[in-house]
């Protein structure tokens, strides 16, 4: 298994991992147009983050998000992981971890002093990876107000 960076010329598959994700999340659901949009935005701009990528046998079979903002608590900048997907076939063999470990890892390379996550409540296979790599529960509740548009 290696692990990279997104490139455009992926987002198709990378759009079929997130089908996979969000038909299994809570609040959202699989939209292509969307994801096709989000996708090449973070790919094509560094500076919003980056996707890495596991390929098995020239398949990608997992994703991460890394996106980018600043901290006014800590100083500096500081980075949210989304959009974590394995495909079924893999998993359990260690590419999430590996993937995680990579994300972490780059994280720190590009000066990240904290990484934020969320995940589904019920989801606690991924809560127990998340754990084993340090993660820890917040004390702070996560609100959203979906901004539609016009």
């Amino acid at each position: 298994m290696t692990i990279g960076f997104a490139t455009q010329a992926d987002i198709p598959e990378l759009c079929g991992l997130l089908d996979l994700l969000f038909t299994q999340e809570a609040e959202f659901q699989p939209d292509r147009d969307a994801q096709q949009r989000g996708l090449a935005a973070i790919v094509g701009n560094p500076a919003v983050g980056h996707i890495l990528v596991a390929r098995q046998d020239d398949e990608t079979v997992g994703m991460v998000n890394l996106l980018y903002t600043v901290s006014t608590a800590l100083g500096g900048k500081v980075a949210v992981l989304e959009d974590m997907v394995i495909a079924p076939q893999v998993r359990r063999q260690g590419v999430g971890k590996q993937l995680l470990a990579a994300a972490v890892g780059h994280a720190r390379g590009q000066g990240c002093l904290r990484i934020t996550l969320l995940t589904d409540t019920n989801n606690q296979a991924a809560q127990a990876l998340y754990r084993r790599l340090g993660f820890a529960a917040s004390g702070m509740l996560p609100m959203r107000l979906m901004l539609p548009l016009k």
